[in-house]
This record gives structure tokens, C-alpha cells and sequence, in this order.
């Protein structure tokens, strides 16, 4: 039996699974914490990874392992391969002001989006490295490459220490801000614009099944991927699939052959890790907004369903807004979450758990219908996250979103994705190897389009187009 490795390394942690190559079954696993904060030494990552893979068993005996991990950030090499200061990472919020910056200085948001697809906010790469040049001028000078968390765990499997030798994949390279998944062509202009000026290296991009390297004891390097790429590679997601992922944010991609150009900037045009697109939208606000609401209830998650799916579909007038800590998608980072529709008829505990679960999958297929838009339509949505686990929200979503919902089982789909990936890279086959996911629910509700129409316009009054 053929061996491979899928390394996840996340903001928290990271993980390593070691899957059959012909049936993706996972054979053994481990997992190591990251330390915690917005700024770490990538050291930290590569500690982290030794000892996840210890935990697993090892490395030895598998014939390739590949790397997803999380997408932007900023890690910056000298010309002799040490780490020039600490790696910002995509959660770190410092470079808002660069972002603001940089859409100005390119004309506005619709540039971007015609360019590359993807209008600068604090979280992507080009706007770290514009807060690295106006801030610690030195150190951008004295930075020979920049890459991302996957690039440079790729690269230390290697062995090498030559940043020539650093590659990457289109998944992650759409995420930084000068790269155009579209035709697959780093920017240079812009990253010179982020850098003011300076250009430093980046890392090449290899195809989607084509080997990044070896190992120091000669095991294949898969090219690896960003988080959601990863993910949905994973999940086994093709053309007309949307994944909808309810963590404490939410996320909601799908892979199409369309690249979209969003001058609102709120639909991201990423790759997928497959040769295909995979337009992304966040929105701020996710699983939290169950638990809130069931807190100020007064009741668990089982309660909280069983009252969610008491009252009837639009909650007797009742929308909820779910803009708790502000919102992103739309871009209201002072909003405030809103109950819209209150009467003394319908304030009941059972209306207002049904109208948060409805807002929340309102607030996910605005999302869907910004993607859609873009030239990518979802034929089924694919549900994961902590937010899948409610019995409330698997079975409201389908009759919100208006397609079939299927709920994988809990897995780690950004590790299987990177090992699913290292199996192809081994066949060198046109596809992915099929993998199977176990046992997958599935529902279906007759569409409830008066209620997504109710949120629109509670939606309207808290932007105020109302």
C-alpha cells in the first residue's frame, strides 16, 4: 500500500494525516499547536510540523507529501535564506491603511479587480509589504524574497537554503495581491508598487500535479496549496460546487472556469488547486452568531435547534441581521447586529432562534449570489464548519440557498486536500485521484425566496439604502 502525507498548517496548528494513495483512507495522524498572536517566527511553524509528523509516525515511508496552509501573510528572506523579521499573517490587521493606499494609488477598486482580480484589504501580502516599506524600511531592503506560510515549509522540506529554489502553487499566488489567477502571471509593477519600488524574488508556480522538489531523504514535494484551495480539493469539489464553511467567520467559494473581476471587492478571484478558479467571499460574522443568540436564550445547542425548527419558515415576521461584530461582506466594519419585524405576536424564543439561523444562511447566500454573479453558479452547496454540526442550519440552509445541501462528515479537509494532491503529483494523471468521503448527508426544503427577499430588505435598512 502507497503512503502519502497532507500537511495542514494553520493559524492554530498544525496537522499532518497520512492517507492511503489509491483510496485516501487515513492510515495514522498528528498535530501540533502554533504559538498564538498575529506576528510569528515561521521557525515556530517548522517546529510545529516536526512534531506533528512525529506524532504521525513519521515521514519515512510515504512516497510524496504536500503542504496546504494558511493563504497570505507575509514571510520575508535575505539573499542567504534567513527569515529577515518576524512573518505577519493574514489575520493581522496593521497594513489597513497600506490597503486603502494602494487601491488609491492604482485608480481605484475597479483597476484591481480588472487587473488581478482581487482589491487589496489588509489581509493579502501586497499590503503587508507596503507596510514593511513605509515602517521598516531596512528590513525591506534587506528582503531578497517574500513568500507564503506554504512556500516556505515546501522549501525547509527541501533542505535547500537558495531562495531560488522557493516555489509555490496558483492557489496561494492568487492571494497576494500581485499575482492574476486569470492567465496565472505574477504582476511585477505591483508587487514594485506594494514594495515602493523594490523587487524582490518570488517563488515560481508549478502546475497543479507538478512535484515542487524532494525531501532531504527524497520523498516528492507536491506544488501544496492555500487553506481553502486545499480544502475543496479534499472535499473532492468540482464545476458547480459551492463550499460553504460556518466557523467562526464564514466562507463561501466555488470552483468555476470564470475568473471574476468584482469592483466592489467582495468576491476574491483565487485559484482552486486544479487548474480552475475558485472566487471566494467572507463574510465577519459565522457560527458565533448561533451561540450568541442561544446564550441570550438561555439554552444549549440541542435546545437551540429544537426551537429553531419549531417556529415557522420567516420566523412570523421576524429578520434577524446578523452584522454582530461588524460585517465585510458587505464592507460595515461598524455595523451592529438588528432584529427587524418585532411585534408582541411574534417575540417568542422559538421566532427569534428560527431568524437567527435564517439571517445567518441569508447573510451566506448573499455570498452565493455575489459569486453567482460572477459567472459561477452553484448546482449543489457542500456544508462544513462547526456551524454544519446545528440540525437547524442543515436543514433551513437548502430552503435559504434554493439548492441541495450536502454535509460531509468532519474530516481534516485541508490536510486530506494537501495529501490528495500529493497522490496526483505522484500518477502525474490528467485528474485528481477519487477519493471517498464516507458517509455524506444530504437535504433538500422547497425554496423560501420571501424570506431571503424579507432579509434584503432588513439588509437595505442597516446599509441604509432604505
Amino acid at each position: 500500500m502507497a503512503l502519502v502525507a497532507g500537511i495542514d498548517s494553520s493559524t492554530q496548528s498544525c496537522k499532518v494525516v497520512i492517507c492511503d494513495a489509491d483510496t485516501g483512507a487515513t492510515v495514522r495522524s498528528g498535530s501540533a499547536p502554533h504559538p498564538g498572536g498575529t506576528e510569528v517566527d515561521p521557525a515556530a511553524w517548522w517546529a510545529a510540523l516536526a512534531d506533528a509528523a512525529a506524532a504521525a509516525g513519521g515521514l519515512d515511508d510515504v512516497a510524496a507529501v504536500s503542504v496546504g496552509a494558511q493563504q497570505h501573510g507575509m514571510v520575508c528572506l535575505d539573499a542567504a535564506g534567513n527569515i529577515v523579521r518576524d512573518a505577519l499573517l493574514w489575520n493581522d490587521t496593521r497594513s489597513s491603511g497600506a490597503a486603502v493606499a494602494l487601491v488609491d494609488e492604482l485608480g481605484g477598486a475597479a483597476e484591481w479587480a480588472a487587473r488581478i482580480g482581487v482589491v487589496p484589504v489588509a489581509a493579502i501580502t501586497a499590503t503587508k509589504l507596503r507596510w514593511l516599506a513605509d515602517n521598516e524600511p531596512k528590513n525591506a531592503d534587506a528582503t531578497a524574497a517574500v513568500c507564503l506560510p506554504h512556500d516556505w515549509l515546501t522549501w525547509r522540506l527541501s533542505g535547500s537554503s537558495d531562495i531560488a529554489d522557493l516555489r509555490t502553487d496558483r492557489s496561494d499566488a492568487s492571494g497576494t495581491g500581485y499575482f492574476a489567477a486569470e492567465d496565472s502571471t505574477y504582476q511585477p509593477d505591483l508587487l514594485e508598487l506594494a514594495m515602493r519600488g523594490r523587487s524582490p524574488i518570488v517563488p515560481p508556480v508549478v502546475g497543479p500535479s507538478e512535484a515542487a522538489g524532494r525531501t532531504t531523504t527524497g520523498v516528492i514535494l507536491g506544488p501544496g496549496a492555500g487553506d481553502n484551495a486545499a480544502a475543496a480539493l479534499g472535499l473532492g469539489v468540482g464545476p458547480g460546487d459551492c463550499v460553504v464553511s460556518l466557523g467562526t467567520s464564514g466562507v463561501v467559494s466555488a470552483v468555476g472556469d470564470a475568473a471574476p473581476h468584482d469592483a466592489e471587492g467582495l468576491v476574491a478571484g483565487f485559484a482552486d488547486a486544479t487548474g480552475r478558479q475558485l472566487p471566494l467571499v467572507c463574510t465577519l460574522n459565522g457560527a458565533p452568531v448561533l451561540a450568541a443568540v442561544a446564550k441570550m436564550l438561555g439554552v444549549d445547542f440541542d435546545e437551540f435547534d429544537r426551537l429553531a425548527l419549531s417556529a415557522p419558515p420567516g420566523a412570523e415576521g421576524l429578520t434577524l441581521v446578523p452584522y454582530f461584530d461588524g460585517e465585510r461582506s458587505p464592507n460595515l466594519p461598524d455595523a451592529a447586529g438588528a432584529l427587524h419585524g418585532v411585534t408582541t405576536r411574534n417575540l417568542l424564543p422559538s421566532n427569534v432562534a428560527r431568524a437567527a439561523v435564517e439571517g445567518l444562511l441569508a447573510s451566506i447566500q448573499f455570498c452565493v449570489e455575489k459569486i453567482s454573479r460572477q459567472g459561477v453558479d452553484a448546482g449543489r452547496v457542500i456544508l462544513v464548519g462547526g456551524g454544519a454540526r446545528s440540525e437547524a442550519v442543515r436543514r433551513i440552509a437548502p430552503a435559504i440557498l434554493g439548492v441541495p445541501v450536502h454535509v460531509p462528515p468532519p474530516a481534516e479537509y485541508v490536510a486530506l486536500g494537501a495529501a490528495r494532491q500529493a497522490a496526483w503529483t505522484v500518477t502525474g494523471d490528467d485528474e485528481p485521484p477519487t477519493w471517498s468521503l464516507g458517509a455524506t448527508s444530504s437535504f433538500t426544503a422547497d425554496a423560501t425566496p420571501e424570506v431571503v427577499e424579507r432579509y434584503r430588505f432588513a439588509q437595505a435598512l442597516t446599509l441604509g439604502q432604505r
